[in-house]
Formats: C-alpha cells, sequence, structure tokens
C-alpha cells in the first residue's frame, strides 16, 4: 500500500493532492466480490430463466432482459477493479483503464433508465389499462430498449477518449475522479458532467418512481373493486424498485453533492476534497449492488417470470408447495368428475334397461 500525501493543504498549484487509494483500498474489495458473487449467481439464473424458461415475452420481459444485460456490464468490469484495489496499482494498461471506467459508469445509468421504464411501465398498466402505451408491441419495446441504451451511453462515450491513468510504475491507479489541478482541463471538466449527471440520474428517476408507487397506491385504494392480491402484487413492485434504487444509488448521490459543494464553495479544504471523493468512491460499491438486488425486481414485476422460475424450481424447493397442491387439487378434482361421469352414465344405462 503506497502512503497517502499529505491533505491538508493545497499544492504549490493551487490544487489538492492526488487522490490516491486510501479508504476505498480496505473497503471495497471484499464489498465488491460480494457484488459479483451474488450478482452472477441472481443474473445467471435469471438470464437462464430468460433464454430457456420463459415461454412468452411481453413488453416488461424485454425491459427487465435488458436490465439484465446492464447488470452482466458492470460485472464483468468489478473483477479488474477488484484487483487492482489489491494489488494497490492496475496492471492492465490505459485501454482496459477507458473500457472498465466507461463499463461501470454506464450500467449506473443504464440500471436507473431501465427501473425506471419499468415502474412507469407498471404505472399504466394499473392507472390506465385502456391506454395505447398498454398496446405496445414487443417489437416497439426493443426499440424503447435500444433508445434508453443510446440515451445512457452517449454521454459516457467522451470517458473512452481519454487517458485516466495517474501514477507510474508500482503506484498507478485508474481514477476517474481527480482533484483540482490533477489533470487537464478537459478530464476536470469530463469529471464535472459525470458529477452533475450522477445527481441528475437520481434526482429525475427517484421523482418519477415516488410518483409512479403514490398514484398506484391511491388510485387501487379509491377504487376498491380490484382483488386484494392484485393491490399487494403491484405495490410490491413499486416498493422493491423504489427500495433498490434507494439502497443502491442515494450514498453516492449524497457524497457526490457533498464533493461539488466543497469543489465550489471550499476550494482549500483539501481535507474534506479527499474524504467525501473516498467516500464517493467507497459508496460506488452500493452502486453496484443493484446487480445482486435487481433479480428481486424479476421476481416481483413479471408473473411470467416468477411462473417460470416456480416451475424451474425442484418441487421439494417450490415456496409453499403451491404447485404440488394446486396439481393435486386439479388432480383431485379430475378423478371426482370422471367418477361422477361414469357414475352418470352407469345410472343411465340402468334406466334403459
Amino acid at each position: 500500500m503506497t502512503s497517502e500525501p499529505n491533505f491538508t493543504t493545497p499544492t504549490a498549484g493551487g490544487g489538492c493532492p492526488p487522490v490516491g487509494i486510501g479508504l476505498e483500498g480496505k473497503i471495497m474489495p471484499p464489498v465488491l466480490i460480494i457484488d459479483v458473487i451474488l450478482g452472477l449467481l441472481g443474473n445467471l439464473v435469471a438470464l437462464w430463466i430468460f433464454c430457456f424458461k420463459l415461454k412468452a415475452w411481453n413488453p416488461n420481459s424485454i425491459f427487465l432482459f435488458n436490465l439484465v444485460i446492464a447488470d452482466f456490464l458492470a460485472l464483468v468490469s468489478l473483477p479488474l477493479r477488484i484487483d487492482a484495489l489489491l494489488r494497490s496499482h492496475w496492471v492492465f494498461g490505459d485501454g482496459m483503464c477507458r473500457i472498465n471506467l466507461f463499463l461501470m459508469f454506464s450500467n449506473r445509468s443504464a440500471s436507473i433508465a431501465l427501473m425506471t421504464v419499468v415502474a412507469i411501465y407498471r404505472y399504466f398498466k394499473v392507472v390506465h389499462p385502456h391506454h395505447r402505451f398498454n398496446r405496445m408491441t414487443k417489437r416497439q419495446a426493443v426499440f424503447v430498449s435500444l433508445f434508453v441504451w443510446l440515451l445512457v451511453i452517449t454521454p459516457r462515450v467522451p470517458m473512452l477518449a481519454y487517458n485516466h491513468i495517474k501514477g507510474s510504475g508500482n503506484t498507478t491507479q485508474c481514477f476517474f475522479f481527480t482533484s483540482y489541478k490533477e489533470a487537464s482541463r478537459a478530464i476536470i471538466i469530463l469529471v464535472a458532467m459525470h458529477r452533475i449527471l450522477t445527481v441528475l440520474e437520481f434526482i429525475f428517476p427517484m421523482a418519477m418512481l415516488l410518483f409512479c408507487s403514490i398514484r398506484i397506491s391511491s388510485f387501487l385504494k379509491e377504487r376498491r373493486v380490484g382483488k386484494p392480491d392484485k393491490v399487494r402484487k403491484a405495490m410490491r413492485v413499486c416498493v422493491a424498485i423504489v427500495a433498490v434504487f434507494m439502497v443502491c444509488f442515494l450514498p453516492t448521490t449524497v457524497t457526490t453533492i457533498g464533493v461539488w459543494i466543497i469543489r465550489s464553495y471550499r476550494p482549500w479544504d483539501c481535507t474534506s476534497f479527499y474524504r467525501f471523493t473516498q467516500l464517493s468512491i467507497v459508496s460506488l460499491g452500493l452502486n453496484f449492488l443493484n446487480s445482486a438486488l435487481d433479480p428481486i425486481i424479476y421476481v416481483f414485476s413479471s408473473s411470467m417470470f416468477r411462473t417460470a422460475l416456480v416451475g424451474a424450481l425442484p418441487r421439494a424447493l417450490r415456496c409453499g408447495q403451491e404447485a404440488e397442491d394446486n396439481a393435486t387439487s386439479s388432480s383431485g378434482t379430475q378423478t371426482t368428475t370422471q367418477e361422477e361421469m361414469k357414475s352418470m352414465r352407469t345410472d343411465r344405462g340402468s334406466e334403459a334397461k
């Protein structure tokens, strides 16, 4: 582990010292390892269900499948980041550094956008069932997904155009975050744009998620004509999405705003700038936790996915033995009906004689 510089005062050039590996070098590796293990396990199962067990697709399934793709993009990028944190330096070169950072931040944007699309789709299904939005075809859902990907990737493309390697030899690091005078003006502007996007990508989708959740809840409570299970299912989807959103993305937004405030109003406070930057980097570990938690959204928001998942489980593991009970009940009903029909035929035969 390299020693940390003095963060109490600005450097001679007027900026703060470069950001090195400190707090995130101790906290991030175990967090990211857990993210990778849980994320791969849950998303491999989800991918298997989508590709081999899901018999029919609808727009909601297409949106969720794209969410799986976004999660895998993040999971692919994490092993290199874990290795760099454990070694205390980056050994994979400039090109892989650019791609790694691009995948990390693109996944965050794609996950937020796709979760918002799923919530909006659920909102129209429940609150406006006759809206033409609900007549979306699978082809149109594919175009919506492609538009979302284009929308979230475009602002991140400039990351691929610049070198983000800092230091040399055994001190080489792959960092997107930077100090005031540490990099060129273009990089500093790029980092500022990233911080603005980080905040906006949280505030607007969060407002949409809360709006959809409140409207669905009030709509179902006012009508009171729907089945109770329908109300519970609709609310479970909203609560699951909002909970995952808050846990995974709120800390990064808060720490990013903290860095922003210090950068704007306390440029001499290098200690606070460094600590908030470190916390902002550490909070990225929670961003990637969404890759492990997103399968919960698949289960709650798609009845077809739940049916395919339950059907793929061994009979002994099926929750509540519902499938077995239904099969037994159906078999028993069928047997009883057959016996009654047989008895009726026998009685008719006797009457004919």
